[in-house]
């Protein structure tokens, strides 16, 4: 059976990317599938730069406004979701366009995923109190003792990411990296063929501005507003991955008193500078990929891929 074509549309945040897409979508037959563990959230739309209601409306696009911010929202159910969207899209007779930053859905839809263990309440709550006692940095540590290749890509103050690599490896007996690498293979999406594009600016410079800039619209649009709506319900909290999205973070931690607005602006502009660089790195680590010159590169090798 001849496989089927999907686009995999990568970049860092503030690249543009989802204007590139939206412009695709608007004279290719594409549909556009996010790849954002941000966009998946409702109510949660000034600062994860969701697509307005009336371009979602002119321009189909999947896996946005899924969940409430106080559910979690995995890869694995993002590859579910993802493949299920692709198949719908392929039936209309259009090829889906998968858009996005989060890299680590992105390794998931094409590798697939390792079969690991379930989360353990009881093993999270000694690893909490731990962390509580000495610090997530030193569970860090630990796990660079038993899983040095997870400890690798997961920074120190990655609080769930150390969290679920030490209960994996405490359940399992086995380190969490052995574990996905032999979910690896590229048998995630089997039937398909992909073109692989990814779109960032010629320097780290302007990315950097790029970032500032836009960071500084979404205040300007009412990020902070948003963000005290969500503290305001009462059932939120700041360990919540949907809280603990880049600027939300550090924004709610101005409205629990840990620091001033303008200072969490800051910290939010810095610390979507270290996503981007995270992004890059994984994006130089990426296999086939195609780097566009710019964002008029994009239509004629796509029209010509797909013939």
């Amino acid at each position: 059976m001849e496989r089927q074509p999907a686009i995999l549309l990568m970049g860092p945040t503030a690249s543009g990317k989802t204007g590139l897409a939206v412009e695709l979508a608007r004279v290719l037959p594409l549909e556009i599938v996010s790849v954002d563990s941000a966009l998946v959230y409702r109510g949660m739309d000034i600062g994860t730069a969701k697509p307005s209601l009336r371009l979602r409306a002119e321009i189909p696009h999947h896996l946005v406004d899924l969940v409430d911010p106080s559910e979690s929202y995995s890869a694995g159910r993002f590859r579910r979701d993802a493949l299920a969207a692709m198949n719908e899209i392929r039936a209309r007779g259009k090829t889906p366009l998968l858009v996005g930053g989060t890299m680590m859905y992105f390794r998931a839809l094409q590798q697939g995923l390792a079969e690991l263990p379930r989360a353990n309440p009881a093993v999270r709550a000694e690893l909490d109190r731990e962390a509580a006692a000495r610090g997530w940095p030193a569970l860090h540590r630990r796990l660079a003792s038993v899983d040095p290749v997870a400890a690798a890509r997961i920074q120190p103050g990655d609080a769930q990411r150390i969290q679920r690599a030490l209960e994996v490896w405490q359940l399992a007996g086995r380190p969490l990296s052995e574990l996905q690498a032999e979910a690896g293979g590229g048998r995630g999406l089997e039937g398909w063929r992909l073109l692989k594009l990814a779109l960032a600016p010629p320097d780290r410079a302007e990315l950097h501005a790029r970032i500032a800039r836009r960071f500084e619209a979404m205040m300007a649009a009412g990020l902070l507003e948003e963000v005290r709506r969500l503290h305001a319900r009462g059932d939120l909290h700041a360990g919540l991955p949907s809280i603990r999205a880049v600027g939300y973070r550090q924004l709610w931690a101005a409205l629990a008193g840990d620091c001033d607005p303008e200072a969490a602006a800051r910290d939010a502009v810095t610390a979507t500078r270290r996503l981007a660089k995270r992004q890059m790195t994984w994006l130089r680590a990426e296999d086939g990929l195609r780097w566009l010159a710019g964002e008029a590169d994009a239509r004629p090798q796509i029209e010509a891929w797909l013939g």
